[in-house]
């Protein structure tokens, strides 16, 4: 049995378990005075504000009510107190240890003045924004005998007066906010199987929709929605057609469907004018395109969901029939931009095959406008110019029994790592990384057994741009114009694996640096305007919010999973050049100090 905690802190406890402890075994106790009095639930949990449809729909500025604070996914807050003229002013106000090791990559939830913290190790966290204080505390065990190939969890979602959490092991939690105690559990899928989750949820529509992370153990890719009150699911749609279905026929004879791959690792956009939901899916299973003839859909693509039922309404394929471990978990930005003196209701996606795709959304399409590289790009030829596919130069393919050489690498030109936009400067910043390719040789997988890896390459090495003099970029595209602004390169050879934070004030806020700092960037120029040395590395979401009229950023540091995995590969290219990240998380905030 799986035993689950919350609790609170508070004098009470703590007075209670000192008396506990100096009772002698000859002493005689009434029940009663066992019983402490109850610790009373603190203001602000008191006082904390159930979250709406409308809520979420439009955010108050000062809240962060999702994982990139709206719907659209711009990760962009409308703060603007912390400006380029002050920001070198922003000192620490609070920071305090998770407890955990790995990569810590959740944003800091905030709903006025509560914040929740979610962690590895299948911990959700409430803490007083403004202090600091942890309210409770939640953990579930992961099981024993899991295999859990990216140990972090990227957040929660909010609704109601509940805290939504997916589990590790595949299990979908709804927490009472106010106490962090269970309301319902919903199995997601077998964590047997080889499925685990790392996004946080999206509520949209009255559901909450997960996605199952674990292509690298064959399984199928789905999302899936449960009530919001009762934990009920509403309908589950799996992003690898079982034949018959619309798309099977990009996918070979016989069972190979099963174990497509095509899972979802990132939390979707939606649009709630057309009640639409975008996610992006990873690559098929097992890795060779070769093992699996055809495009293979829903793979490396973005696919809009109806809401209402599941039903797939629209996608776009970056590219047909993976083979290069370019997985296309990143949503894309739902952003209305001008392209040929029109107006276009558009996504905008930053890819990991290295490619910054323009797209157009309707009722029921997903339409290719524009597709450029943002990165150093050798294996598509060019894009057809109506319907986006890659033209692919196939001695940059690899394959079962063959070898190729790739650029971007299989980290691609932006992995996981978000992207964030400003309508107030019409920019896209995206964490890229140059000069960084991949010699990958492809083998015959072991025949599938539920749970155990499931990829087929015998040979994955990294390599390095001849000359290159960096590898993390923090970008600027203007989405109407499809040109870059501005790069500013990262220092020491460092990769960059840092969310970015845009604000109204004009400041960026993004970590991702070996180098443990966490830095300001001028949102116009991408100058460094401040930086901070953190107990770890960030990979962790930054987020601005506001308590009395103060605005704060928030972030947890915690060095760990693919970022640490390049870096031990970089160490290979430079030996004893890098020094080791520390590890242990934390989460920080940050306010600019005096008038």
């Amino acid at each position: 049995m799986i035993r689950k905690t919350a609790f609170m802190f508070g004098a009470s406890a703590t007075a209670l378990f000192a008396g506990l402890v100096t009772l002698s075994a000859q002493q005689t106790v009434a029940p009663a005075s066992l019983t402490p009095t109850p610790e009373p639930m603190p203001q602000v949990l008191q006082n904390y504000s159930v979250v709406t449809a409308d809520r979420l729909r439009k955010p108050e500025d000062g809240n962060w009510l999702m994982f990139r604070r709206s719907y659209d996914g711009f990760g962009f807050s409308p703060l603007d107190k912390i400006t380029p003229d002050n920001v070198a002013r922003l000192v620490p106000v609070w920071s305090f240890a998770t407890g955990q090791t790995e990569g810590h990559q959740a944003p800091p939830v905030v709903n006025n003045g509560v914040m929740f913290v979610a962690t590895p190790g299948n911990q959700v966290i409430a803490v007083e924004a403004r202090s600091g204080n942890i309210l409770w505390r939640y953990k579930r065990p992961i099981p024993e005998d899991m295999q859990l190939a990216h140990p972090t969890s990227r957040g929660v979602a909010l609704f109601g007066d509940k805290v939504f959490f997916a589990a590790a092991d595949a299990v979908l939690v709804a927490l009472d906010a106010r106490t962090g105690k269970e309301v319902w559990t919903a199995k997601v899928e077998d964590y047997q199987k080889g499925y685990y989750m790392s996004l946080a949820p999206l509520v949209a529509d009255g559901k909450v929709m997960v996605g199952s992370s674990g292509g690298e153990f064959g399984v199928r890719g789905f999302l899936s929605a449960y009530d919001a009150e009762t934990g009920t699911e509403v309908w589950k749609s799996f992003t690898v057609p079982e034949p018959g279905q619309p798309g099977s026929e990009t996918w070979p004879q016989g069972d190979q469907w099963k174990t497509g791959g095509g899972s979802i690792w990132i939390t979707g956009t939606y649009d709630p004018d057309t009640n639409l939901t975008f996610w992006g899916t990873g690559n098929g299973g097992p890795w060779m395109g070769d093992q699996r003839p055809g495009d293979n859909l829903y793979t490396s693509s973005v696919v809009a969901f109806d809401g209402k039922t599941g039903k797939i309404k629209g996608h776009f394929q970056y590219h047909q029939n993976d083979s290069w471990d370019w997985d296309e978990v990143s949503p894309p930005i739902v952003v209305d931009f001008q392209r040929d003196g029109r107006t276009i209701k558009g996504l905008v996606n930053v890819a990991r095959d290295g490619y910054l795709w323009h797209l157009e959304r309707t009722n029921d399409r997903i339409n290719f406008v524009a597709g450029q590289p943002f990165v150093r790009h050798n294996v598509f030829k060019g894009v057809d110019p109506k319907t986006g596919r890659p033209d692919i130069d196939e001695a940059r393919k690899p394959g079962t029994n063959k070898t190729a050489e790739f650029c971007p690498g299989l980290w691609g030109g932006k992995d996981w790592p978000p992207a964030a936009f400003s309508p107030r400067t019409r920019l896209i910043y995206i964490p890229a990384n140059e000069n960084l390719c991949t010699e990958l040789t492809g083998e015959l997988p072991k025949p599938y057994e539920p749970g155990q890896r499931y990829t087929g390459f015998s040979r994955n090495v990294m390599k390095i741009v001849e000359g290159a003099d960096h590898i993390g970029e923090l970008q600027a595209w203007n989405v109407d114009t499809g040109k870059r602004e501005w790069t500013t390169n990262m220092p020491g050879m460092s990769q960059m694996w840092g969310p970015v934070l845009a604000t109204g004030g004009g400041v960026l806020f993004a970590g991702g640096t070996n180098d443990r700092m966490f830095r300001a960037y001028d949102a116009k120029t991408g100058k460094i305007l401040w930086e901070f040395p953190m107990a770890s590395g960030v990979t962790g979401v930054p987020v601005s919010f506001q308590v009395d009229g103060q605005q704060y950023i928030a972030v947890q540091s915690g060095w760990g999973v693919d970022s640490a995995r390049m870096q031990a590969r970089l160490n290979l290219l430079f030996p004893g050049k890098y020094q080791d990240v520390p590890q242990g998380g934390s989460v920080s905030v940050f306010a600019v100090k005096g008038p």
